[in-house]
């Protein structure tokens, strides 16, 4: 009864939203369509031109919005584990990032070009006990860093999912060990009430001196 009760109560929530509305009348896939266009309205991640992967990509909201920004000349790949429809100027890729064939297949189509954006808005399935689904996201976005490492142009940069709590505080240092800039940032399209945030890791360091720490935190809190 519960769960039924939990249920209805989401979906009420969800079609009131008005991120969800504005989604609907702006042609977006979904309300985190806007969590990335408010996270590149500061970071300036995304252009004219430029090569981004999305991980995770399923619905195709980020996608919807990576493409629009590179335009003709740009080129984005996209990969998630459910199959998502068609999006103009998207190469989608059907798998699970997990699985070493799929990591291969997805490294094949990046052709040895260097990728300007690595997106991570991956989730696991939740089991809804915290502890365990924070850790499952952290480990997602771990393997996505790891990925971003090998693709990544010396001036790239990455975007993760991540929730506060269990494997946050290792994954910051992991960034931090990696990338000369990394900050957190929490989109206004994010619900408030929800421990979901957003690395975002800017400019590899050389592979040579990766590990220093000169360089902080930002933060929106």
């Amino acid at each position: 009864m519960s769960r039924t009760k939990t249920s209805k109560a989401w979906l009420r929530r969800h079609v009131t939203d008005a991120w969800v509305q504005k989604s609907k009348a702006e042609g977006y896939r979904s309300r985190s369509a806007y969590k990335l266009k408010q996270i590149d309205e500061r970071e300036k991640l995304l252009g004219r031109g430029r090569f981004v992967v999305d991980l995770g990509a399923a619905p195709g909201g980020w996608s919807q919005v990576a493409a629009e920004a590179v335009g003709s000349g740009g080129r984005v790949i996209a990969l998630d584990l459910l199959p998502m429809e068609p999006i103009p100027g998207v190469q989608f890729l059907q798998g699970d990032f997990e699985s070493e064939a799929v990591l291969a297949a997805v490294t094949e189509a990046v052709g040895g070009r260097a990728v300007d954006l690595v997106l991570s808005d991956m989730a696991p399935n939740f089991t809804g006990i915290a502890s365990v689904d924070q850790l499952r996201t952290a480990a997602l976005a771990e393997l996505a860093v790891e990925f971003a490492e090998q693709v990544l142009a010396p001036d790239g940069a990455v975007v993760l999912k991540v929730f506060h709590g269990v494997g946050f505080d290792d994954l910051l240092k992991r960034l931090r060990r990696t990338f000369l800039r990394v900050a957190i940032r929490k989109p206004d399209a994010s619900r408030q009430e929800s421990s979901e945030t957003y690395f975002v890791a800017l400019g590899l360091r050389d592979p040579g001196s990766r590990g220093g720490n000169e360089l902080g935190l930002e933060s929106d809190q």
